[in-house]
């Protein structure tokens, strides 16, 4: 696709709008490689400015389909390469002339093996590209009924797209879970919506739905609407101009526990339609898998609420019980555990706004940063600056490391000032970097630095805050952590920094 892109992207020959409907080509031509029973490559002049030169010109493959429904003849990857000597004049000549050209009409005979066909895609007088059909003469037998009538559509579809009609870009995309494919089900439709041709697999995708009754001459939108009665669901207005071939959309039918996905698509020959193509995909267990997956989502994210909720009632609790207390020990003690209890709360909460693999930490710790500051037992202003990003980082890390975090900032709050004047004021600056080791793993790195008093230099143990830290970075983050003193300039405040690295697992 990188070679399409650069190609299309920096070609004088094509428009913007040329470029956009050759991706929406590329993107949906297995549906023509499949009913052609082919492979299928397309070429694109060699030249800055997408013309040909007879004399020194080239073409190269901008992109390339293998049919599912046969085997392929073109095993090696050839995009990207220039074209062979054997099929450049007859891919010129289709480019020049604006006409198909087969391999048997350059005067030589073509591979005992193998039968190309070159089809050019002109859109208002110019051609824009050229379209191989690599087809297999060994392949050629009777041909059943339903190979007769894939060939048929392959033509259809590729007169359209020799014309630049289909894709229609202003009505088709593929961009669809559960998109239908030729070998999940086709049905061919008639000028007035019924059913000329059904493939076994679209007669088994229906029968899912309840149709018993033979397809072939049934109008489409006539069983759309006896499905819609049986089951009383209601259904999109546009969806019978669906089933009768007169709009290319997408839709699904469901009945008795079933669904089946459907995609038409209009053929046209002069601007008139005269037939459509219905693709359809039995997607009953694809949609139960996403019911089902819907549900585990809903019933976490409630998890995760009612947790926040639970923990949100404790810190209540202990709020209420440090209001009795007569010890102050006893009050600060119920304070923290109460501070504590609300930083894995926020956790919980933001948890249950989403249940991606990974967490956008940042904003959380910013916000947790500014409590932690704010719920500390001081009396003092403090400032708190998030400097680098912890980007995506695994669910079961979050917690812990929001908890160490939330400690470390509040003993640097609540101690960093000790025997300083009132009115004066911390800082306190969380720099995180994210970086690979020399095995190829991802590690966190990070510094927090307070321009406080620093570390006593005697007879320093850290408290119950500080030991819960080190459990929480060596048993959950299975990192390390070291307080080291500052690098503080101002006299008497040299500050403290704690240094935490953990590698991100999961």
């Amino acid at each position: 696709m990188a070679v399409l892109s650069e190609r299309l992207r920096d070609s004088e020959h094509l428009s913007s709008q040329d470029a956009e409907w050759l991706h929406a080509l590329v993107s949906d031509w297995q549906l023509l490689s499949d009913l052609a029973f082919s492979d299928l490559v397309l070429w694109f002049p060699d030249t800055d400015r997408g013309l040909v030169d007879p004399h020194r010109g080239s073409f190269i493959a901008l992109a390339q389909a293998r049919p599912s429904t046969t085997q392929t003849l073109i095993h090696r990857d050839v995009v990207g390469d220039r074209i062979r000597a054997d099929l450049r004049r007859m891919v010129e000549r289709a480019w020049i002339n604006q006409v198909e050209t087969n391999s048997s009409d350059q005067g030589q005979p073509s591979p005992a093996r193998m039968r190309v066909t070159a089809i050019p895609l002109v859109r208002e007088g110019r051609t824009v590209a050229v379209i191989t059909l690599h087809f297999s003469v060994a392949a050629l037998r009777t041909p059943s009924r339903m190979e007769l009538t894939y060939r048929r559509c392959a033509a259809d579809l590729l007169a359209m797209a020799g014309e630049g009609v289909w894709p229609d870009t202003s009505q088709e995309f593929t961009g669809y879970s559960g998109a239908p494919r030729v070998g999940d089900g086709l049905l061919r439709l008639d000028t007035e919506g019924k059913i000329s041709f059904a493939s076994p697999n679209a007669v088994s995708a229906l029968l899912r739905l309840g149709v018993q009754e033979t397809l072939e001459g049934r109008s489409l939108a006539g069983i759309g609407a006896e499905l819609q009665r049986a089951t009383g669901v209601a259904v999109d207005e546009s969806q019978p101009l669906m089933l009768t071939g007169r709009r290319a959309m997408r839709a699904e039918l469901e009945a008795h526990g079933a669904a089946v996905t459907l995609r038409s698509i209009p053929l046209r020959r002069g601007g008139e339609r005269f037939a459509a193509l219905v693709l359809c995909r039995d997607v009953t267990e694809l949609r139960r898998r996403e019911k089902q997956l819907m549900s585990k989502d809903a019933t976490i994210k409630e998890i995760h609420h009612r947790v926040k909720n639970n923990l949100q009632t404790v810190s209540a609790l202990l709020r209420m019980q440090s209001r009795r207390m007569d010890s102050e020990e006893g009050r600060s003690g119920l304070r923290r555990a109460m501070r504590r209890v609300e930083t894995i709360a926020m956790v919980h909460d933001s948890l249950s706004q989403g249940l991606e693999e990974s967490v956008d930490v940042d904003e959380l710790m910013r916000r947790q940063l500014r409590l932690a500051a704010e719920m500390a037992q001081s009396e003092r202003s403090a400032h708190t600056e998030l400097q680098g990003s912890f980007g995506q980082l695994p669910p079961d890390m979050v917690t812990p490391l929001v908890l160490v975090i939330t400690e470390i900032v509040a003993n640097a709050v609540e101690h960093g000032l000790t025997g300083m004047p009132a009115q004066e004021s911390l800082n306190v600056i969380l720099a995180v970097h994210r970086h690979t080791d020399a095995a190829g793993r991802q590690r966190l790195e990070i510094e927090l630095q307070d321009d406080g008093v620093g570390i006593p230099e005697q007879d320093w143990e850290p408290g119950l805050g500080l030991q819960i830290v080190k459990t929480l970075v060596r048993g959950e983050l299975s990192g390390s952590i070291q307080w080291l003193p500052g690098e503080g300039q101002s006299p008497g405040r040299p500050g403290t920094k704690v240094v935490l690295r953990a590698p991100i697992l999961g």
